[in-house]
């Protein structure tokens, strides 16, 4: 997408209500994002330029500083983050993790992505639909070095070997979109100093990373150049200056927010001796196994531990080096906590990693230590409950309650059988059973032994008479074979009003059809599920397009109704709902009956 120079059509502040439309599209987009997060890749108080180029793409920039997000259709949907923005945010989208250097050399070279050169998780692959936006990242680095979207689903992908391309790469370290700020990079007193990279694939830049000038040029004699199964480049790719490029993701490091002055307490804990270090290292790890580290996430790899785990759980303004303790590596640190029996773990000697397999409850370190419990501050309370009661924001969320069927399984850890959960909820219930009852599979710690109540719950007369019932689950598997037996609800809260309704939430259906005279006519229904009104939904769209509207009970259904429009206005409808009242747009469907 941004391989080669173009110059820019035209540049344009964006006006305060079009900050505020990016701003609700991004987190439609980025539904993970907290507001926090969205205020470091669009500051409310900054200057927002929108930069539109000949290929149709639009770029959004903090003015003065880094692009942070782009599309690829002009039309301001289907968002994507920059490497600038995943650098401030890490979390924005989830990520792919590839093998090695040797893969990446090609990625940042324009390269698309392909299954054989992403390395799996020993939890599984994960979940995802195609046409979603994904990051990429190397082993033992959180910055992500590129942005794409995946070409198809992972039950496709599982059901065609986990090969051919798995994500179609639009924005990667160091290209054209990278290079429009001037070659600019973080600023170095900004990085993360205590990331462990244990890849041998890797070697050290001789460029400095924010230096603008010597930048190498990267030429392409194919637009669709692929990394193929065996790490190599298609014949059509011409990578000359790629491994000059590729030397430098080792330097790629994540800013933190520091201000101008640095405070006092930031200063004294810069000179930490070595035992410090290492008293503190085991005080966030035992932070960590008490606060943020759960059965089902074993077997957990050392680098997830320490980047999604470990470092959350510094004090403020520490920053934390594993190469100034007594360990100098991550893997020495795991390897003797696991030696004094407060973790277990072993060595991957493939991904030459350690993987952590599990916790010693009754260890004494673990039972002598008392958590620390960390407050969100009153100013950003009071700055959410205030933006939650004015904007009334919609949420619609998928709830389960346990049937006759799990029944043993929630009694047994005193779970109420009366209340509704959340898929992650439900997922915890019956992991805490698994803990009581000690079923994690000792030679294989991503499975579970099924007794006899864990089977019934999951399996009783679900399957075939005649065929038996299986010993064991992977773990993976194990939360949505719990949700398909429990009772599916939704809940849908608009403001102050929340409903809860039995099975799965309706969509809104769009139709445009035509009528006589050749005119067209627009129905909207399923509002109700929403919480929207369809008389004042009515009176609201007659005056934004300038037409008649009426409303009128559906037949046979009872407290339904539909909202028609005169003429078509399906995609400006479609698009009302989701900027004004927050539907996603996967609970809406359109049909058009007067194409041809």
């Amino acid at each position: 997408m941004f391989k080669k120079p173009v110059d820019v059509k035209t540049v344009q502040r964006l006006s305060g209500a079009d900050k505020k439309k990016l701003r609700r599209t991004a987190k439609e987009r980025f539904p993970q994002a907290s507001d926090a997060d969205l205020d470091a890749i669009l500051p409310p108080k900054g200057e927002i330029t929108l930069a539109k180029y000949p290929n149709h793409a639009l770029v959004y920039a903090i003015e003065g500083e880094f692009p942070m997000i782009f599309n690829i259709d002009a039309r301001g949907h289907d968002l994507f983050p920059t490497v600038y923005a995943l650098w401030k945010v890490p979390h924005l989208l989830p990520a792919f993790m590839l093998k090695g250097g040797e893969v990446s050399r090609y990625v940042i070279g324009g390269a698309d992505l392909m299954f054989p050169g992403i390395s799996i998780p020993p939890e599984g692959f994960p979940s995802f639909e195609a046409g979603q936006p994904w990051a990429v990242k190397v082993p033992g680095n959180p910055a992500p070095i590129a942005v794409g979207i995946t070409t198809m689903s992972s039950t496709e992908a599982l059901k065609a070997g986990l090969r051919g391309k798995a994500l179609r790469i639009l924005h990667y370290y160091r290209d054209m979109l990278w290079d429009s700020a001037d070659g600019r990079y973080v600023p170095n007193e900004g990085f993360f100093e205590d990331i462990v990279v244990e890849d041998p694939n890797f070697v050290s830049t001789s460029q400095s990373p924010d230096s603008a000038e010597g930048t190498p040029e990267v030429t392409h004699e194919s637009e669709d150049a692929t990394v193929d199964s065996s790490g190599t480049a298609d014949p059509g790719v011409h990578n000359e200056g790629t491994e000059e490029i590729t030397d430098g993701i080792n330097e790629l490091k994540l800013p933190e927010n520091k201000s101008t002055e640095q405070a006092p307490d930031e200063k004294e804990h810069q000179n930490l001796t070595t035992e410090e270090i290492d008293s503190l290292l085991d005080k966030c790890l035992l932070q960590a196994l008490y606060t943020s580290i759960k059965e089902k996430d074993f077997p957990m790899p050392g680098s997830t531990l320490w980047s999604n785990h470990i470092l959350p759980c510094r004090p403020p303004g520490v920053t934390l080096d594993i190469k100034k303790s007594s360990h100098k590596k991550l893997s020495k640190w795991l390897q003797s906590k696991s030696s004094s029996g407060l973790i277990s773990a072993k060595e991957d000697k493939y991904k030459k990693e350690v993987i952590l397999l599990g916790i010693n409850r009754k260890h004494p370190d673990y039972m002598a230590f008392k958590p620390e419990k960390r407050v969100q501050e009153p100013v950003e309370q009071e700055k959410a409950v205030a933006e939650s009661s004015v904007t009334k924001q919609l949420e619609v969320a998928e709830i389960y309650k346990p049937s006759s069927h799990v029944k043993p399984i929630f009694m047994a850890v005193e779970a109420d059988m009366e209340k509704y959960y959340s898929a992650s909820e439900a997922s915890d219930v019956v992991f805490r059973y698994i803990e009581k009852e000690n079923l994690v599979k000792p030679t294989d710690k991503a499975k579970v032994i099924l007794d006899v109540t864990l089977c019934d719950a999951l399996y009783k007369g679900a399957i075939k008479k005649g065929s038996a019932y299986p010993t064991e689950i992977h773990k993976k598997d194990l939360g949505s074979t719990l949700l398909n037996r429990m009772q599916v609800h939704h809940k849908v809260t608009r403001g102050t009003q929340e409903v809860i309704r039995k099975g799965a939430i309706r969509t809104i259906q769009i139709m445009t059809e035509r009528r006589q005279g050749n005119k067209k006519m627009t129905r909207l229904s399923g509002l109700e599920c929403f919480l929207m009104d369809p008389d004042s939904l009515a009176s609201e769209l007659q005056k934004k397009f300038a037409c008649s509207t009426t409303t009128a009970e559906l037949p046979g259904k009872k407290g339904q109704y539909e909202v028609l429009v005169q003429g078509g206005v399906i995609d400006d409808l479609a698009k009302h709902l989701v900027d004004h009242y927050g539907v996603p747009k996967r609970y809406i469907e359109v049909y058009d009956k007067t194409k041809r």
